[in-house]
């Protein structure tokens, strides 16, 4: 069906199958890319675009020159949409963002000034290593 090996579709089907997501429901179009390419990307339709009709979901994709990839493409990423719509915040992607988000908050006062001080007996530690003795 796609340009993309076999264990892929099969993942995409079996994602699709447990959200109850059918290709029936699922109106898709070609459009011109209007991107990089050159003269292939220019004469062929391989802009992909699908709207999930039960939902109103809309995707265009036009990452790549080939439409049977975008194809693939464009059904991963309305399967992650409506993914975030029906679980919310149980969603796959929810929980990689907030990750994120996590990793890159800030620290409080405390654990700030607990890693310092841990920082400064390091580094004591590792001078004094290195610290010659004269014996002359």
């Amino acid at each position: 069906m796609f340009a993309v090996s076999p264990l892929k579709e099969k993942g995409l089907i079996k994602k699709m199958e447990a959200l109850n997501i059918h290709e029936k429901d699922i109106k898709e179009s070609f459009v011109r890319s209007g991107k990089k390419g050159g003269q292939h990307v220019n004469k062929t339709s391989t802009c992909v675009y699908l709207r999930h009709i039960p939902t109103g979901i809309e995707v265009k994709c036009q990452e790549e020159r080939s439409q049977s990839v975008n194809r693939y493409k464009a059904r991963v990423i309305l399967v992650k949409k409506i993914d975030q719509l029906v679980k919310g915040k149980e969603s796959e992607e929810i929980q990689r963002i907030e990750k994120i988000r996590r990793q890159k908050r800030k620290r409080s006062k405390r654990a700030k000034e607990k890693m310092l001080t841990e920082k400064k007996i390091t580094s004591e530690k590792k001078r004094f290593r290195s610290y010659k003795f004269d014996n002359e």
